[in-house]
Formats: structure tokens, sequence, C-alpha cells
């Protein structure tokens, strides 16, 4: 699926680049990836996030990985090989937003480390921030907003993260937020200085 099948095409240049853009938008794009199990508050948190963003008068945006296999990724399923498609397809979109300079939000489980690595790499170093949301497994089941965790567990459902597939934690995420202890908008705030920090969007004056 990774390699070009059309013939004939070139890429095409524009006349506005991605820093006239950035300049426009008062930010430089990123691409936050926030990566934990199924009920770990990825998606809570980062749509706490692109909240907070917007309020500060930045253009953000989330790419949460249930809605984005409603249209997008509708043709894939879980198994290993339509989980690498998935993040593929979604690293080749947020590479897209962030060339337009927008503040990205990804919220996956994307469990296995080489799918993330890879994402990492179409990205490229100093856009692509991962978060680790390292909320422990029995809270995650405890919590089961969807009920998922329970149909796993009753064998509903077949090579579910955590359960029966595995989940690879990252190594060295660019940051790590444990959901037990820190609320939505207390990570919010941490991953607004992360962002400052890097340069990707301005620090607010006193």
């Amino acid at each position: 699926m990774t390699k070009i099948k059309a013939t004939n095409i070139t890429w095409h240049e524009g006349h506005v680049g991605r820093e006239q853009r950035e300049g426009f938008l008062k930010q430089k794009g990123a691409l936050l990836w926030m990566t934990g199990l199924s009920g770990s508050g990825k998606s809570t948190i980062a749509y706490t996030l692109e909240h907070a963003l917007v309020q500060r008068g930045h253009l953000a945006y989330v790419l949460d990985g249930d809605n984005i296999r409603h249209g997008l990724n509708k043709n894939l399923g879980f198994s290993a090989e339509d989980r690498k498609e998935n993040i593929r397809r979604i690293a080749e979109v947020g590479k897209l937003f962030v060339d337009a300079g927008v503040l990205t939000i990804t919220a996956f489980i994307s469990p296995y480390r080489e799918d993330r690595d890879a994402a990492r790499a179409t990205i490229g170093q100093g856009d692509f921030f991962e978060v680790f949301c390292n909320t422990p497994l029995d809270i995650c089941e405890t919590r089961d907003p969807k009920g998922l965790y329970k149909k796993a567990r009753a064998g509903e459902i077949k090579g579910f993260t955590g359960i029966d597939d595995p989940y690879e934690a990252p190594t060295k995420p660019e940051i790590v937020i444990d959901a037990t202890n820190v609320t939505p908008q207390d990570a919010t705030v941490q991953l607004i200085e992360l962002l400052e920090k890097a340069g990707k969007i301005p620090t607010l004056s006193a």
C-alpha cells in the first residue's frame, strides 16, 4: 500500500510556502501524537487542548481515531496490517496539516512502536511530539467508556489492544501523561508549555 502505483505524476510546488502560512497564522505547524490504551484519556485531552489553543487564537484540529475510521479509513479493520495502514494514512494527512501550519493533535491507540516511529519519520523531527497517555490497564478497564473491554473479556471482540493484542509503550516520548493523577485541563497546560518551549506558539506575556 505504500508504493506509488500512479504513473506520469510530478510534484507541483505552489507559490505559497509553509513559512508564509505560519506567518499568517502566527504559529508553527506541529503534530502531537497521542498514544495509549483505549480509555487512557487520549481523546478527552486532545479535544481539551484543541479548545484551549483556539481560545488563545490559534488554529488547531483533532484527528481522532474513531472519527477517521468513519470516513478516510472506514475500509480498515484492526489486524496488524490494517493498523499499520491506518497509522500510515493518518501520518500522511498529519504531514499536510503541519505543512499548512495547523497545530494538529491525533488520538490513536497506535499500539505498535514501529508504526509510530514511521509516523515520526513521515512528519519529521521537530514537528512530531509523541504524547504517551500512560494510564494503567486496570484503570482504563474500570472506565471502559465504550464498553469495549467488557466485550473483549467476553470474547465478543478479538484482537483488542491490552487484552489479547499487545501495546508497545513508547521508549522516548516527548512527554508522558498519567491521566490517573492529572486532569485533562492540567494535561493541556503541560502540552501548551511543550509547544511554547518548542517555539510552535508564542508564550503568553504575564
